[in-house]
């Protein structure tokens, strides 16, 4: 009986001890060996078995020295050659031996413990010699980020063109580059020739002949307040090139250094920008009301010339169309992108526009009382001409997109016509002093914050020589128009070349019967006071200076005769 207990139990620890062999077996099988082609990353599941201890949230201290660091985002920084002497010796066009770069990484967890599958693109700024018309170059990399080492390993990614990746999801959802490339495209040197990878770039026959191999290590970076929440990390390592055909190397190993970019700060600065450009043009129409205001007479809308209003609205027209572009490009911005540009299209379609038909209205009297066909025909001439204008405008800068620069020099010209109308009309304070300080000032703001702070959002270098030649071009028409309504329209010509001009003072004969009151005012006028206090008109009637001059401000005709007077 004990005999036979003692051959059961001793059955039972064998059949254990073979379940045990099974099961390690098994278990070293599908934990072992199939992550192996696991590689790739997980699209479907969250998280994999063997990593489930990875993605549940911990302390930092609970997973040991050995914590997975999220490196996804945007890198920015510098690439050079370690040789500067041999940069290319098959590739002569790799002629530049540093320049900037920009990386952006994704990357996702596999079924490895320890392993993350990276993809990514690399752009490089100044890659090639000028003369071919390449601004930069592109390279897609793939690869696996080793977390417990810190070492990211990756290889050029030649796929074919058109299938989206991972990778292309994240960078057409990241404002930091699309707004970087818009910005190129639209206010840097970047024609349609130099696009970052064009067929007939140098660096596509690279990936033909050359293995583009990238080693790197990956650091943490001391965050301060104003970084946010999330960690910032620096890559640094090297890229190599052997040659496909084992003849020695394409180029010299680069070093690349690139520290990630917060997109919560970038994100901030975008939307303090809408911000700052919704205050400007909220000051602008306050601006606009009050010269409204100041020449709400058909006189004294005569005297502002159409032209500087009309290069008015449509600089604002092009501003509502970069932000709406901007913001349906970068679709986590559009709300703020949105708003600027709606403010944009208020300022330009509403009070800029109403202002112009004032203008055309008080200029073409006649006009008005011919009847409504003939005010059609004119307003629709009116607004054809200023879209044509816009439309046409965009052409020649699209045409002319290497001399972007001296084209916003001469759209910033918006004060010159009212200064040739003053000078021409001999027009007496058109414009409001306030309306020309304040106007000079928030037109200023966009282009000086585009091209001239050094952390703009737009990833703009800064150009403080024509931020200098901006400033002073502009401050030199306000000044001249406020020296203007100071000193007489005319002060800053010689009075040798002026025509005659009829005086409003001059000197009649006392003897002879004149009518001694002031029709405006219907009150006396002595005749035996200072000269300047009686206006005498060429129709020879006689009004107080103040009443002549305040009635001139509304019509510049005759109270008494109706006859049409010259300017004062």
């Amino acid at each position: 009986m004990v005999a036979g207990e003692y051959l059961c139990s001793h059955k039972r620890r064998g059949l254990g001890f073979v379940y045990w062999i099974v099961f390690s077996l098994w278990f070293g099988f599908v934990v072992l060996l199939r992550p192996v082609v696991g590689l790739r990353p997980l699209r479907e599941q969250r998280r994999s078995w063997g990593d489930e201890w990875l993605f549940v949230r911990k302390e930092e201290s609970d997973l040991g020295p050995f914590s997975a660091w999220n490196i996804t985002g945007t890198y920015r920084g510098s690439w050079k050659f370690l040789d500067s002497a041999n940069s290319s010796s098959r590739f002569p066009d790799f002629r530049k031996s540093n320049g900037d770069s920009v990386i952006e990484l994704v990357s996702t967890q596999t079924k490895i413990t320890g392993v993350h599958y990276v993809q990514g693109v690399i752009i490089f700024h100044d890659v090639f010699d000028n003369e071919h018309n390449v601004g930069g170059a592109q390279i897609r990399v793939e690869g696996v980020y080793i977390w417990p080492f810190r070492q990211l390993r990756m290889v050029a990614n030649s796929r074919k063109e058109g299938v989206l990746a991972q990778e292309d999801d994240y960078i057409l959802s990241n404002p930091y580059h699309l707004l970087g490339v818009f910005s190129s495209q639209v206010f840097q040197d970047s024609p349609k020739e130099k696009i970052w990878r064009s067929k007939t770039s140098p660096i596509n026959e690279m990936e033909k002949h050359c293995n583009i191999e990238i080693a790197a290590q990956v650091t943490r970076v001391s965050t301060n307040q104003n970084d946010g929440e999330h960690d910032r990390y620096h890559l640094e390592g090297l890229m190599e090139s052997p040659a496909v055909d084992d003849d020695g190397e394409c180029f010299s190993p680069l070093l690349l250094n690139a520290t990630s970019v917060n997109i919560e700060v970038y994100y901030n600065k975008a939307v303090n920008y809408t911000l700052m450009v919704t205050f400007v043009s909220f000051l602008q129409v306050l601006l606009l009301i009050r010269q409204m205001e100041h020449s709400n007479t058909q006189s004294g809308a005569a005297k502002v010339s159409i032209l500087m209003i009309g290069q008015q609205a449509i600089m604002d027209a092009y501003l509502c169309l970069l932000h709406l572009t901007a913001g349906i490009l970068v679709e986590s911005l559009f709300n703020a992108f949105a708003t600027a540009a709606f403010f944009k299209f208020v300022v330009f379609s509403i009070f800029e526009m109403r202002y112009l038909l004032a203008i055309w209205k008080a200029s073409r009297p006649a006009s008005s009382g011919e009847g409504w066909e003939t005010m059609r025909r004119e307003l629709s001439v009116l607004y054809s001409r200023f879209y044509g204008i816009l439309l046409g405008g965009i052409l020649l800068m699209y045409e002319f997109h290497n001399f972007l620069r001296p084209l916003l020099l001469l759209m910033y010209s918006f004060w010159i016509p009212q200064i040739v109308t003053n000078v021409i009309r001999d027009s007496r304070k058109p414009l409001h002093p306030y309306y020309i300080l304040g106007m000079t000032v928030t037109r200023l703001a966009i282009p000086l914050y585009i091209f001239g702070c050094p952390n703009n959002f737009m990833r703009i270098e800064p150009d403080k020589t024509w931020c200098t030649y901006l400033v002073i071009f502009v401050t030199l028409q306000a000044s001249v128009l406020l020296l203007q309504h100071y000193l007489g329209s005319r002060w800053f010509i010689p009075r040798q070349i002026l025509p005659e001009r009829y005086s409003y003072y001059r000197k009649f004969d006392q003897e002879e019967n004149h009518a001694t009151d002031c029709v405006i005012c219907m009150t006396g006028i002595n005749m035996m006071q200072r000269p300047s206090d009686c206006m005498v008109t060429p129709c020879d009637h006689f009004f107080h200076s103040g009443c002549l001059q305040r009635w001139m401000d509304i019509k510049m005709e005759c109270p008494t005769c109706r006859r049409p007077l010259p300017p004062a």
